[in-house]
C-alpha cells in the first residue's frame, strides 16, 4: 500500500520560511518522479516543483528561485524548502508520486498560510 504523508505546514509571516516533508511508504522515491503541488482557495491545483528519478529538478515560474525540492533516499522522504514566503503562497500543499503512466498517488495535503 502506497502512502504519502505530508507535514511541516503552518502559519508564517511574509518573508519567513517553512520546510515541508513528505514521508513515503510502499514505493521507492528515487525510482519515481516526485512532486509538490498546491491549491489555493478557488483556484486549480498547480505544480510547484518536481524531481525525477535521476535527480533533475523543475520549478514553476512563480517560485522564482525561492523554493527547493530535495529528497533523502535513506529516509524515503521528499522535502520542499520554502523561503521568502509571500501571502500568495498560501495554499494546501500536496505531495505527489508518479509511479507509471497509469498510476500516481497523492498525499492528504498540508496547509501553508502566509500572513502579510
Amino acid at each position: 500500500q502506497v502512502q504519502l504523508v505530508e507535514s511541516g505546514g503552518g502559519l508564517v509571516q511574509a518573508g519567513g520560511s517553512l520546510r515541508l516533508s513528505c514521508a513515503v511508504s510502499g514505493i521507492i522515491i528515487s525510482d519515481n518522479r516526485m512532486a509538490w503541488y498546491r491549491q489555493a482557495p478557488g483556484k486549480q491545483r498547480e505544480s510547484v516543483a518536481s524531481i525525477t528519478s535521476g535527480g533533475t529538478t523543475n520549478y514553476a515560474n512563480s517560485i522564482e528561485g525561492r523554493f527547493t525540492i530535495s529528497r533523502d533516499n535513506a529516509k524515503n522522504t521528499v522535502y520542499l524548502q520554502m523561503n521568502s514566503l509571500k501571502p500568495e503562497d498560501t495554499a494546501v500543499y500536496y505531495c505527489y508520486a508518479r509511479v507509471s503512466t497509469w498510476s500516481a498517488y497523492w498525499g492528504q495535503g498540508t496547509q501553508v498560510t502566509v500572513s502579510s
